[in-house]
């Protein structure tokens, strides 16, 4: 693995892991209010109860966290997964109203600290763009 794909896969994983790790035990307030917004980007997590969406949410992202940073984990299968987690968030991002000024894209002053999550989808794309130690041929 070059050093550049560990630096790719290292940071967002340890985020990720750490905050799925502090949402396990999640009350189901708390998961009430996550799953609302989560419900804007992905409609099926609506149809969970609030206790079992902290589950997947937080068992997700220790999941996905702990791919990223486990180095027998293919970098294409740990992209993949960032991939999924990413695009859920962007998706909640572009839906959600409010968070985007009226052209859908730019984020509002309420839209910022979750437009910022469109960095974990570069970082996912980078992940499955790259050649996994192989030379790229020309």
């Amino acid at each position: 693995m070059s050093l550049s794909t560990a630096i790719l896969r290292a940071v967002p994983g340890a985020f990720i892991l750490n905050s799925g790790i502090g949402k396990l035990g999640m009350s189901a307030e708390a998961a009430e209010g996550m799953q609302g917004m989560a419900a804007h980007g992905v409609p099926a997590l609506g149809k969970l109860t609030p206790e079992q969406f902290a589950k997947f949410l937080s068992y997700g992202e220790v999941a996905v966290g702990a791919s990223l940073l486990l180095p027998f984990v293919p970098t294409k299968v740990a992209g993949l997964g960032l991939a999924a987690f990413s695009g859920s968030l962007v998706s909640m991002y572009l839906r959600t109203p409010g968070l985007t000024e009226a052209d859908g894209v730019r984020p509002t002053g309420d839209g910022t600290a979750i437009a910022k999550d469109t960095w974990l989808l570069a970082i996912a794309a980078a992940l499955l763009l790259s050649q996994g130690g192989k030379s790229a041929k020309a």
